[in-house]
């Protein structure tokens, strides 16, 4: 499976999760009457935090980039694992820790203040969508924390942009079609999540052991180059 098509699959089984924790603000912002107009505001919101997800990810690119030049590529990948593993069990058993709520609650401040200033001016979907992409998200954590391992540093951009459109299908038919969605759906998070997070980190762990297994823990050799049974 290509590195981008997990990412996109990635994003795909995490709307679920973003329905549920971002549902609310999708629905918060305010559209039109016209079916047209709210597809095009729908599309400029989507957009601006899929933007936010590929800038990220280019950040992120640069400390993975530099890694794979100084020749840590197998070690960044199991660090990368077992950040994915520490993320899970802390979903599963810290989430109540209040330094942890406190850090969240001071973060997310400002940047709700801004959404809510954005909400209010004509055009601003794209902008509330940018915002939308720095709130807290286990998810994009997640995803960040993978797309360290991309070879390039466009690569970890890439890598969040196909993150990014895989959380449309779901997040579309929230916005699209609203409440009705919510309802039907029954995802526990909260389980779900940390299972997520814990499948990825021992892939990754997988991959950075270097087992000669093709695709699953291809040999990284001390150049940083990666090699897969079959290939040319």
């Amino acid at each position: 499976m290509s590195y981008h098509v997990l990412a996109f699959f990635m994003g795909l089984l995490g709307s679920l999760h973003c329905a549920v924790m971002c549902g609310p603000l999708v629905l918060a912002v305010p559209g039109p009457r016209s079916r047209w107009k709210r597809l095009s505001n729908t599309l400029m919101y989507q957009s601006g935090r899929t933007m936010t997800y590929a800038l990220l990810g280019l950040m992120m690119g640069v400390v993975g980039h530099s890694i794979e030049v100084a020749g840590w590529q197998q070690s960044i990948s199991i660090a990368t694992g077992i950040l994915l593993v520490c993320m899970a069990l802390f979903s599963l058993w810290g989430r109540r820790l209040r330094q942890v709520v406190h850090w969240q609650q001071t973060f997310v401040h400002p940047v709700v203040k801004w959404i809510g200033y954005w909400l209010q001016r004509p055009g601003g979907h794209f902008m509330v969508g940018m915002l939308n992409g720095l709130l807290p998200c286990g998810m994009v954590y997640m995803a960040l924390a993978a797309s360290l391992s991309a070879d390039t540093l466009q690569g970890s951009g890439v890598f969040m942009l196909s993150f990014g459109l895989g959380t449309w299908p779901t997040m579309l038919a929230v916005s699209l079609i609203g409440s009705a969605v919510k309802r039907r759906m029954r995802f526990n998070a909260a389980f779900w999540l940390p299972m997520i997070s814990l499948l990825m980190g021992g892939w990754f762990l997988l991959r950075g052991a270097g087992l000669d297994i093709p695709y699953l823990s291809p040999l990284i050799y001390p150049d940083g180059a990666v090699t897969c049974a079959g290939a040319q």
